[in-house]
């Protein structure tokens, strides 16, 4: 297996395309690569090199996914959700120890000013819309050289994503250029990608699951990707027949919305037939399958992907092989077991004997989280089956190797595929002067899987409204990580042992 992404970009031919996006003219593989050293060259020539972080806030699209493979083959790319207020970029850049920020010439985020404030280095990025979609050019004047330049080495890290803990702060998960490398080809086997592919890439790109498998790995395999500006329903079969895809991916709460808008599309599905669609990120219902598969006539393969895995760690395979709807596939990548509680590993088989922590291990699976001992402790086992990384899933896996998980043992609240902790809600709430007591917790949702909810205890003498606490987390946090639901209470109820419980709690309080 190649282990760095240089080896793998080499996939295409010069003149085929590599990146292409609405009403704009084609990047081809030969103008990428160049595009990639250059960009490497810009940033070597101003002291960045190998294993320094750069945070990139830039909208989605060409030159967000330009810039991310850019930075991943050189230096440590540090993506970052440009819906972010501006709390929340004071933190992840203080956190990352980022050494500059990339924003596009002209940017109104309050990335900005906070990278200012903290003496982040700020670099602007300026879209060459005549050159190809995805082409653009550093605004940097040569300076010192780095120390470590060029191209990045297995073991460099090549990317950091934050991920959400319910009992401490987010944590960061470093993963390396082999990690990178080792899971686009993991990917590309399970898609079978072919140079005459197209994407469609409606997912965001700051997010593992764009990233990794709407971009690099269809690239590492010499085919091309169609940049959308990010999930638009209303736009996305006006995008489908410019694109002519063979494929793309999603997450469910999209394929559904895509499939309520697919009677008034049946041409243009027609026109182009897609060879499969692909779902991850949370569970897809079995009905929802079905009735995609109907309506675009070809095979939906769910997988089943992590931050800490760079992505997938099991798929349900392309046909011929079967697909069974309600799992989340064979191993596809690393190692896949179940693990009981005395860190055996369990037979296969669908009863509850049979049922435990999903455990992986493979060259796509982080080394473990930066600085924190405890989190590794906890996430790698030891003893005599050491070395296998804990999913915080629980699952099964039949005769046949498909997993099915059954349960999530972390409280992390997925809310249609993007992951709120409840802890950070817990944390602004407590800062409003009329807050006591809070616990957040998720809540069943019809599309999304989860919604953000809250109980909230008020402070004696002091009043709040529902709508009043929702815009003090909207002034805090990203749209998505605001409770739907707050119920005020004058107690909260806790567990047996006198802790707060979140998992079970909606159930407990009739919202389930």
């Amino acid at each position: 297996m190649h282990l760095i992404l240089k080896d793998l970009l080499i996939a295409g031919t010069d003149d085929a395309t590599a990146l292409s996006a609405p009403s704009r003219r084609p990047l081809s593989f030969g103008a990428l690569r160049t595009l990639i050293e250059d960009t490497l060259a810009a940033l070597n020539g101003i002291g960045i090199g190998r294993n320094d972080r750069v945070a990139i806030v830039l909208p989605n699209g060409p030159e967000m996914a330009s810039c991310f493979i850019a930075c991943a083959s050189g230096v440590t790319s540090a993506p970052l959700n440009p819906a972010y207020r501006a709390d929340e970029f004071e933190f992840y850049l203080s956190d990352l120890n980022a050494k500059a920020l990339i924003v596009e010439q002209g940017s109104t985020s309050p990335a900005v000013d906070v990278a200012k404030k903290l003496g982040v280095r700020l670099i602007e990025l300026l879209p060459l819309v005549d050159a190809g979609a995805g082409a653009f050019k550093l605004n940097v004047t040569p300076e010192s050289a780095a120390a470590h330049g060029g191209d990045a080495q297995p073991d460099d890290v090549s990317m950091v994503l934050h991920t959400s803990g319910t009992t401490s702060r987010p944590k960061i998960v470093p993963l390396s250029q082999r990690n990178l490398a080792a899971s686009a080809q993991n990917i590309g086997d399970t898609l079978r990608f072919q140079a005459d592919d197209c994407g469609l890439n409606i997912m965001p790109l700051f997010h593992i699951h764009g990233l990794i498998a709407g971009v690099m790995a269809p690239l590492a395999a010499g085919s091309q990707v169609f940049c959308t500006p990010g999930f638009n329903a209303l736009k996305f079969f006006g995008w489908m027949d410019e694109a002519k895809p063979t494929w793309f991916t999603a997450v469910p709460t999209m394929h559904q919305a895509i499939a309520s808008r697919a009677s008034k599309n049946l041409e243009i599905i027609k026109r182009h037939p897609l060879r499969f669609m692909r779902s991850s990120s949370s569970s897809m219902p079995p009905q929802v399958i079905r009735e995609a598969e109907e309506i675009f006539g070809a095979p939906l393969v769910e997988a089943y992907g992590m931050t800490e895995a760079t992505h997938q760690m099991a798929s349900n395979p392309l046909p011929p092989a079967v697909r069974r709807p309600g799992t989340v596939g064979v191993a596809a990548g690393p190692e896949v077991a179940i693990m009981a509680e005395d860190g055996t590993l369990l037979p296969r088989g669908t009863g509850l004997d049979n049922t435990g922590e999903i455990v992986i291990r493979g060259a796509n699976v982080t080394a473990g989280y930066e600085s924190n001992p405890k989190a590794n402790a906890e996430a790698f086992t030891s003893g005599p089956n050491s070395g296998w990384f804990r999913t915080g899933d629980q699952g099964v896996m039949d005769e046949d190797g498909y997993i099915s998980i059954t349960g999530r043992l972390k409280e992390i609240i997925n809310r249609g595929g993007e992951k709120v902790s409840p802890r950070e809600v817990d944390e602004i709430l407590m800062d409003h002067a009329a807050v006591a007591q809070v616990v957040c917790f998720g809540m069943p949702h019809a599309k999304l899987g989860e919604e953000v909810a809250a109980c909230v205890v008020l402070r004696e003498g002091q009043a709040a409204t529902e709508r009043e606490l929702q815009e003090f987390v909207a002034k805090r946090a990203a749209d998505y990580k605001v409770p739907k639901k707050i119920l005020f209470m004058e107690e909260i109820p806790k567990g047996a042992t006198g802790k707060l419980q979140r998992i079970g709690l909606a159930a407990k309080l009739g919202l389930a």
